[in-house]
């Protein structure tokens, strides 16, 4: 299950530079101008998980799995980019096609490197990004009135869709973003949310790109960034986009040891991970052979058949039962066999719901 996240921003606060870091490869060009990220960068990024370690060593299989996260690098927005300025519209559209934003800002001082707006300021470049979204947003829920009105002459259904669809706008107007529509639970919302793909909608994380020393302590920006996020209920991840960059291609061993000397527990690509992870109610489970050990993505809440269709789709319609070990009882009992002599294995039907960290084996008959 690929999990889209789109990183967004102004022209030239790291964005390229972090998905080089963030994806471990050097595929997205980082110049110092505007606009250098003309078509969106894509990546798949494995999903760093140290449970998967843990079990290869019971198991020892002939390769590991990772789950995998999806990473769009899309193009700096500037001020009117929803009425085509700078790259315009077409970069708006390509945020509509994520679930996920991350939102990077600067926030670092450097005479070396040119800022679009001529100075640093966080928050006026949060209030650009967002702002250009709900302008988009309003472009698109126009239309959806315009066709709504004339359907209102003739279909019932419409007029009570074109009334929430009328508040939303209002809503919009006020410059507040969609997450903060009364609405957002009531049917006709959801539906035009699934149409419309509102992008002041999206969550976000915020990436706070700061230098060196703002990783030790806040600087006055990322403390800025922090207390806007806060407000928001959304979430800020601090990291410094070079040193994330001077990690490619190191060993884990050497990343650990770099990373502990700066003070620093994990790297900007685990955070980003697991915080979107946490922001889509995402989970991992297990199957570990001597072929394979794999972690599979699904949603939290998913019943056993449906977490066998992410390995593939016979196994949900011929699914019969799931054999099921935690994966504390797994390690634990040294694997398989030991946790089945400790009574640890339980046959679960169509009905468990699957558990993050479970170890599975299905049964299926098609």
């Amino acid at each position: 299950m690929g999990l889209p996240v789109g990183i967004v921003g102004l022209p030239n606060v790291g964005k390229s530079t972090t998905f080089n870091a963030l994806t471990k490869a050097q595929n997205a060009q980082s110049e110092n101008y505007p606009f250098c990220t003309i078509e969106p960068n894509k990546a798949v990024v494995p999903v760093p998980d140290k449970r998967l370690e843990e079990l290869s060593k019971i198991v020892n299989p002939q390769r590991i799995q990772h789950s995998t996260i999806d990473f769009v690098d899309i193009a700096g927005l500037v001020k009117g980019a929803s009425k085509g300025e700078g790259l315009g519209n077409k970069f708006l559209s390509n945020i509509r096609e994520v679930d996920v934003i991350l939102h990077m800002v600067r926030c670092f001082e450097d005479e070396n490197i040119t800022h679009v707006e001529g100075d640093i300021d966080p928050l006026r470049d949060i209030e650009i990004i967002e702002s250009e979204l709900i302008f988009a947003d309003i472009e698109q829920l126009e239309k959806k009135i315009d066709k709504l009105t004339r359907e209102a002459k003739t279909k019932k259904d419409a007029k009570a869709k074109l009334e929430i669809a009328k508040e939303l706008k209002e809503h919009l107007d006020q410059l507040q973003p969609v997450s903060t529509f009364a609405k957002r639970d009531d049917e006709i919302f959801v539906e035009f949310d699934k149409e419309l793909r509102f992008l002041s909608n999206k969550e976000i994380i915020y990436g706070a790109n700061t230098d060196e020393d703002g990783l030790l302590e806040d600087n006055k920006y990322v403390t800025a960034v922090k207390e806007h996020a806060k407000k928001s209920g959304f979430d800020v991840i601090k990291l410094c986009a070079k040193i994330e960059e001077e990690l490619v291609g190191l060993e884990d061993d050497e990343a650990k040891e770099f990373l502990t000397e700066l003070g620093i527990q994990e790297s900007g690509l685990e955070q980003i991970i697991k915080t979107a992870f946490a922001k889509l109610g995402l989970i991992s489970y297990f199957t570990a052979g001597v072929k394979e050990v794999r972690s599979w993505t699904i949603h939290k809440g998913w019943s056993a058949p449906k977490a066998a269709s992410v390995i593939h789709n016979d196994f949900e319609k011929g699914f019969i039962r799931a054999e099921v070990i935690a994966y504390e009882d797994f390690i634990a009992y040294a694997g398989e066999q030991g946790a089945k002599e400790a009574g640890k294995m339980r046959l679960e039907g169509k009905e468990y719901i699957v558990q993050d960290g479970d170890v599975m084996h299905f049964r299926f008959n098609v």
